[in-house]
């Protein structure tokens, strides 16, 4: 019988033996035992690098902020499906299925950024003047500027500003977030001269800027975002497995719009200070030793 395989594939991802598990040419259970982080692998799953101490704190950091935000179509998707009671990951793949042009996170606004700044290259334009010509051209059109814009956080998004500072902090500014800076000086601009409300930066313009800054092309951009979000939409389907009612029709069950926020009655824990970091050790065994967190535990 013939044994060669039917087909010649390649990949340069990784491979594995009895012996080992292989990614990017770096041993995997090495990379753990010698420190690396889960967002170490990130990058060398995805660049095959190791990264620079900054840049695996921004990618933790924009990772952290992009988690959760609460009810969204997502949130939603994961909520409505679980109802039925499937596998859970019948759930956490329809909630991300959700993710599209105006919701999640997404890789137009990273494309859009790219397509300027090699226009700007090959013309010998500034990246302040390409800026200004991308607002100008989308808002001319009609098209929504990307990475502009939230609709439940009306008077700007809270992640997505303390991204640039993060970023500008950890000095991993460049190309990027100086035309996402120019980008948005001119949008606000041009909405305050049409007399239109102010719109202000979302955690994708924000988010993506970090990532791409730091390596990650916009479509990797747009996994990372995808994995985040998973686990949020995780959690809320377990949170439904366990406390809401199976199927989803019952007469005692009522009907919400469950996207719109005044309609959401939050019943977790008070609002609570974060630790500082070197707190952390002792403020989670105090938490372990108190036990309220069993109350919660899904």
């Amino acid at each position: 019988m013939n044994r060669e395989p039917t087909l010649d594939r390649k990949t340069a991802i990784s491979y594995k033996t009895e012996e080992e598990t292989v990614m990017r040419g770096y041993n995997l259970s090495e990379l753990a035992e010698e420190g690396y982080s889960f967002f170490d692998a990130m990058f060398v799953l995805f660049q095959s690098r190791i990264p620079t101490e900054k840049e695996e704190k921004m990618l933790k950091y924009e990772m952290g902020v992009f988690l959760e935000h609460s009810m969204s179509p997502s949130a939603v998707g994961a909520i409505g499906v679980s109802a039925g009671r499937p596998n859970l990951p019948v759930c956490i793949s329809a909630a991300i299925s959700t993710f599209g042009g105006v919701h999640g996170p997404g890789a137009a606004h990273g494309y859009m950024l790219n397509k300027y700044l090699e226009e700007g290259l090959e013309a010998g334009k500034t990246v302040d003047e390409m800026a200004k010509k991308l607002v100008d051209d989308y808002m001319d059109s009609g098209t929504p500027v990307m990475g502009m814009g939230q609709p439940q956080h009306i008077d700007s998004d809270p992640r997505a500003e303390p991204i640039h500072l993060k970023q500008e902090e950890l000095e991993l500014g460049g190309v990027y977030l100086e035309f996402q800076r120019a980008l948005e000086k001119y949008f606000h601009a041009r909405r305050k001269a049409d007399g239109r409300s102010y719109v202000g930066v979302n955690v994708v313009g924000s988010g993506n800027t970090a990532l791409m800054e730091i390596g990650f092309s916009p479509n990797a951009g747009w996994c990372i975002g995808s994995i985040v979000r998973g686990y949020s939409c995780a959690a809320h389907a377990l949170y439904n497995m366990k406390k809401g009612r199976a199927w989803g029709a019952s007469r005692n069950e009522p009907m919400v719009q469950m996207i719109d926020l005044s309609m959401i009655k939050y019943v977790g824990p008070e609002d609570r200070i974060v630790p500082k970091k070197d707190e952390q050790q002792e403020y989670a065994r105090k938490q372990k030793k108190e036990g309220e967190y069993k109350k919660w535990v899904i």
